[in-house]
């Protein structure tokens, strides 16, 4: 913010009908107040390093031609100071009247916060060290008709922040910092999974069966070929059938959808990092896992100890590692596990408040118990491992224990950032437990898996043993940006309808 400009972002009390007033003037008077297109010379940031060294008070005779919106004003008699942010920064026009002409000086006073506007002129440090513009000529770029938020550090509002997100970016340049930083944590999992030999693909969104989570879909419906679809709560099928086809490393960041609840940290359409790796296991997939998350932590941040949320979080390895039982045990005060009786975990599951369902076993009971006693309290990295087979219908079972699965879960800050497991590649072990899927969702599971007999067809070709591996690029960009819900890494998250 300049020196000498200390008016924040104002209305000015100018409602949308003056503005439009004003559009319509411009238009009577032959000027165009939507121009198509504007050749820039240069940007907010690359002067302020060009002039990094001009004194208070020296000019230049470096012309430029910048472009950016209009945020605060000042007039000054014969003098204006407007002040222009681009994508990279702000900078100051010290507009004067002997300069620009009276007429080109009343049409710059004239103009609107939240007007987009081109300058053209020599570059100079004001004698309060203000990098300004001295322009020779202020062009109008578009219109601005609704006026800026009240206060300059912007909307606390957070409906608003969420739903008028072109607003949000406006008045809180900060937050664009995060979407910047999103938008480098992607790119950074992109050259990590290329160096590692990973080949990323593309698989369908509109899917006949919706498969590889368990999770209530979206429904829409193809008119031309009269049939359901759904839209996708997974790639992960879809990407378990490259390997049958001979492709060993693939990899698809991708957007799903999960017609579910709403909370801080669930979206209905959310965005994952899925990989799959021909001949590789549980194993293999937890060393990616430390790997891409490192990876990116270092690439955006510059240190794998950072806080979030007032908690202290150390990336550093090696991380720790314990399975479901032991760590269940250990809140429970009392040894649990897959092989404890029914009766055993039913009345755990009771004295914690945890309702339980009749058709649960005790994988599921077990499950539950983890989710409420141990979860939440797991701050630093931790790879739980050993999850019971009734609820993992796609992971290999343990060959000592074939109740449990080779899979684990990733859990930072009390939620979980990973799920991968080794596969299930046989074809009659796989139609067993899509049965036993489909039969909870014919005793009213919504969120059951179907029986995929197209998959079923394709691990039948035979499909390599393998890993696979999901992160959820949602819950890692809050948790590298310090953000509490996962509406302030989203763009735009979705919102009930305005009334």
């Amino acid at each position: 913010m300049s020196d000498e400009v200390r008016e924040p972002l104002e209305s000015e009390d100018d409602p949308f009908v003056v503005r439009r007033a004003k559009l319509d003037a411009l238009r009577a008077a032959g000027v165009e107040p939507f121009v198509n297109g504007f050749e820039i010379t240069a940007r907010t940031a690359e002067l302020a390093e060009r002039h990094a060294d001009l004194e208070p008070g020296a000019e230049t005779e470096d012309v430029v031609t910048i472009a950016g919106r209009l945020v605060a004003k000042r007039d000054q008699g014969k003098m204006a100071f407007l002040v222009l942010r681009d994508a990279t920064g702000e900078i100051q026009l010290f507009c004067r009247v002997n300069v620009l002409g009276d007429d080109a000086f009343a049409a710059a006073k004239d103009l609107d916060l939240g007007d987009w506007v081109g300058a053209t002129g020599t570059v100079l440090r004001s004698r309060r060290g203000e990098l300004s513009v001295q322009p020779t000529a202020v062009t109008l770029l578009s219109k601005s008709l609704s006026p800026l938020p009240e206060k300059f550090h912007g909307l606390t509002d957070q409906e608003t922040r969420y739903r008028r997100r072109y607003v949000d970016l406006i008045a809180n340049p900060e937050v664009r910092g995060v979407f910047e930083t999103r938008f480098k944590i992607i790119a950074s999992i992109r050259r990590y999974m290329e160096s590692q030999g990973y080949l990323e693909v593309e698989t369908p969104m509109l899917q006949p069966i919706p498969g590889g989570a368990t999770a209530r879909p979206f429904v829409t419906h193809h008119n031309a070929l009269d049939m359901p679809l759904y839209l996708r709560i997974a790639p992960e099928l879809y990407l378990k059938r490259l390997l049958v086809g001979g492709f060993e490393r693939v990899y698809e960041i991708n957007r799903s959808f999960r017609n579910e609840g709403m909370s801080p940290r669930h979206n209905p359409e959310f965005t994952m990092l899925e990989a799959y790796q021909a001949f590789g296991n549980m194993q293999t997939m937890l060393e990616l896992t430390e790997g891409i998350i490192t990876n990116a932590a270092r690439d955006v941040l510059g240190t794998l100890d950072f806080e979030y949320q007032g908690m202290q979080v150390s990336l550093e390895s090696p991380w720790r590692r314990a399975t479901m039982a032991e760590l269940t045990s250990e809140a429970a005060g009392v040894e649990v596990s897959v092989h404890t009786p029914l009766d055993e975990l039913c009345a755990l599951c009771e004295k914690h408040e945890i309702p339980v369902d009749k058709s649960w076993g005790a994988g599921k009971l077990l499950t539950e118990l983890f989710e409420k006693l141990v979860e939440h309290t797991l701050i630093e990295p931790t790879f739980v491992t050993m999850y019971p087979a009734e609820t993992s219908p796609l992971a290999r079972r343990n060959d000592e224990d074939p109740e449990l699965t080779d899979r684990f879960e990733l859990i930072i800050t009390g939620r979980e950032f990973a799920n991968a497991f080794s596969e299930l590649v046989d074809p009659v072990d796989q139609r067993g437990r899509f049965e036993k899927q489909a039969a909870a969702k014919e005793a009213g599971d919504d969120e059951a898996m179907w029986v995929d007999e197209d998959y079923l067809r394709a691990q039948e070709y035979g499909m390599p043993p393998a890993g696979g591996l999901g992160i959820g690029i949602d819950r890692l960009v809050m948790l590298l940006t310090d953000s509490p819900s996962i509406r302030d890494v989203l763009l735009f998250p979705h919102m009930r309808a305005e009334a």
